[in-house]
């Protein structure tokens, strides 16, 4: 249970309630998005594969059809990730690839960050069949879309967010969360000021553990470093959206180790209060029936309307959420 003060913390410092901008995420707009970045002309977003640089071509569209720049600093929507850095650990013959990002800055508070990633690319094709993607992780993916919309949108009707949010799509997490990490190691904003991370990887489907009911979702991480951001998500949850929130995987015994396999991790390892959005996974895990008509749209919605709602209390409350953990 959240505790009193973090509830009245919440009430009190996001100055305006954000369920009109909420209810603009639907899953008529998550779907036609979906069906698209996991479509088979994309060939299963293979890290530097033109696939994936056509995937990124999409995302990068609906940032500028929406009115939303790249980041302050930027050239443009690119983050370059050279072939030397995604096989410097582990030679994988990867080519040269691409985080891609948008920004909103904020209207108070511009120099802190609050960071919101998805991973764009996917495992590619295996014996000529594609590997859609379409749960891991085009459904984070797609969210991210949505989520700046609907900020954006705030914006312009005078309700930007005091702080920036930096919509960050990385790349090369399927081998070794390494687009995640070169942000990290070539930040754009100092790391000091990056307030949380937001990570959604795999929101659009439901695990056996949940074979009743998808009005779930896995969350990891949110109280490693900060307990308000726990609590952040726990009463935005209540408020707003009302799924039941799972903390099985947050379990620091938990054997599958999901704290550290998405790339939420490559921002706590610094410090950074960080957590990670997750269904869990299902019989279509990195197989090629990972398509976009199993996608169960009315959870995905939900589940990314719980992200929004996290990331419009971080950048809009008063004070930065405290580290107050080790």
């Amino acid at each position: 249970m959240a505790s009193c003060q973090g509830t009245k913390d919440i009430s009190t410092k996001s100055i305006y309630n954000p369920t009109k901008y909420n209810n603009t995420i639907t899953a008529d707009e998550l779907k036609t998005h979906l069906y698209i970045v996991a479509s088979d002309s994309m060939e299963g977003r293979q890290t530097g594969s033109a696939g994936q640089k056509r995937a990124g071509n999409y995302l990068i569209s609906q940032y500028q059809k929406d009115k939303i720049p790249f980041p302050k600093g930027a050239q443009n929507y690119y983050q370059p990730v050279p072939a030397s850095f995604l096989n410097a650990r582990k030679n994988q013959n990867l080519s040269d690839s691409e985080n891609i990002w948008a920004y909103i800055e904020g209207t108070e508070k511009p120099d802190e960050v609050v960071v919101i990633s998805a991973h764009y690319d996917h495992v590619g094709t295996k014996n000529d069949a594609i590997f859609n993607g379409a749960d891991d992780d085009g459904s984070g993916t797609v969210a991210l879309l949505e989520i700046a919309q609907a900020f954006q949108l705030a914006k312009k009707e005078g309700h930007g967010p005091k702080r920036s949010i930096l919509f960050l799509h990385v790349t090369a997490e399927e081998h070794g969360l390494h687009g995640s990490r070169y942000y990290i190691e070539n930040p754009l904003f100092p790391i000091k000021n990056t307030v949380a991370n937001i990570n959604i990887d795999m929101i659009g489907r439901r695990d056996e553990a949940h074979a009743a009911s998808n009005n779930y979702v896995y969350l990891i991480g949110a109280d490693r470093l900060s307990s308000e951001l726990d609590e952040i998500c726990k009463t935005v949850n209540e408020k707003y959206v009302q799924l039941n929130l799972d903390y099985k995987y947050n379990a620091l015994n938990d054997p599958n180790n999901f704290y550290r396999r998405s790339d939420h991790y490559n921002f706590a390892a610094l410090g950074i209060p960080s957590v990670f959005i997750f269904n869990g996974t299902h019989a279509d895990y990195h197989r090629k029936t990972d398509t976009p008509d199993k996608i169960e749209y009315d959870a995905l919605t939900k589940r990314t309307q719980l992200t929004f709602n996290i990331a419009w209390e971080l950048a809009n409350r008063e004070n930065r959420i405290v580290v107050d953990k080790k």
